[in-house]
């Protein structure tokens, strides 16, 4: 990264138009950054989205973005099998990425990715967005305190009624699709940044009651269990179908304190008689699509890691990698880590 672009204006192109909108928004609000050019495999889509934002950029073939000299970050919301190639392309061109979960669908794309960002030097990021929940950065700041002890065992599940995106929408028509990866990795990922230690073996399986009846091929829920580095077990659950709002549950017991998520408030408790348990009322979950955003674009001019780094892209990305494998296999799978 020259020095140049610390202060000059960082010109921005978005590829993919759902999530991808928000992406936009939250460039456009910083200072001395624009989207220039977005693009979108729906024309409509595109024409409304970029009339709506003021984006005078306006392309149906991402290389148009990957490939535009006059682009310095590029934000990558595709369908999940793009993002690979997509990501390749624009580390390959000079660009910074954020790109959102997952970054690839398989472990040699996931290789390409890591290759190119090393090669080029660029930032990469994910838009990993629990990390921002102010409630849980609060429990990561009391355990990094010590205030709850040893953490020795987590539980924390992905649990959404989105079973229509896997049975009419994009992913059930990919050749291959994983609800860990696109949902599970959230909570995967939260837990191994709670408590600052990476997951060693996963063991687990899958189910498909959900979609049994529909086209959809692969496994709509899992359970798996993971240990990390320092002995401590976590349970965590992705389910596309549950009959209640979204939440993401996350239980964190230590030998001082537990914390349960909960609505409205979190619990805490610090011993089992009533008068332990008090009331987290930080917000939950209070955040954005795009607040990682921000950080992003300081880590670009300031010439440093993101918060969320390639690092933390790629180990998420492993555990994964492990936990479809072990569901696949039946048996305890170590985890293999690219970097």
């Amino acid at each position: 990264m020259g020095g140049w672009i610390v202060s000059k204006q960082l010109r921005v192109g978005v590829i993919g138009l759902g999530v991808g909108e928000q992406h936009v928004i939250g460039y456009n609000r910083l200072d001395n950054v624009r989207v220039t050019d977005v693009c979108d495999i729906d024309p409509a889509k595109l024409a409304e989205v970029a009339d709506r934002q003021d984006v005078p950029g306006r392309h149906t073939d991402w290389r148009c973005i990957t490939e535009n000299p006059d682009i310095d970050v590029i934000s990558v919301c595709s369908y999940d099998d793009a993002h690979a190639e997509q990501c390749v392309s624009a580390f390959n061109n000079g660009k910074h990425v954020m790109v959102e979960k997952p970054v690839a669908l398989r472990r040699a794309d996931a290789e390409a990715v890591l290759r190119a960002q090393q090669d080029n030097r660029r930032l990469l990021t994910s838009n990993l967005i629990l990390r921002q929940v102010p409630r849980f950065r609060e429990v990561r700041r009391q355990i990094q305190a010590g205030e709850f002890g040893e953490i020795f065992a987590m539980e924390g599940d992905y649990i959404h009624q989105i079973l229509w995106k896997i049975i009419t929408g994009w992913r059930g028509q990919m050749d291959f699709y994983c609800t860990v990866f696109g949902g599970g990795i959230h909570l995967i990922d939260l837990m191994r940044w709670m408590i600052g230690q990476e997951v060693t073996e996963v063991c687990g399986m899958g189910s498909k009651l959900l979609s049994r009846d529909t086209a959809y091929r692969f496994d709509d829920t899992y359970m798996h269990v993971l240990r990390f580095a320092g002995g401590a077990l976590a349970r965590t659950m992705t389910t596309f179908g549950p009959q209640r709002t979204k939440f993401h549950s996350l239980a964190v017991y230590g030998t001082k304190k537990t914390f349960i998520n909960d609505m409205p408030h979190g619990k805490v408790f610090t011993g089992d008689q009533p008068e332990d348990e008090s009331a987290m009322t930080v917000g939950y979950p209070a955040v954005e699509k795009s607040d990682l955003v921000p950080d992003f674009i300081a880590a670009i001019r300031e010439h440093r890691e993101p918060v969320v780094n390639h690092l933390d892209v790629f180990r998420v990305m492993d555990v994964c990698f492990a936990a479809l494998e072990a569901a696949e296999q039946r048996r305890v799978v170590p985890v293999s880590y690219l970097i």
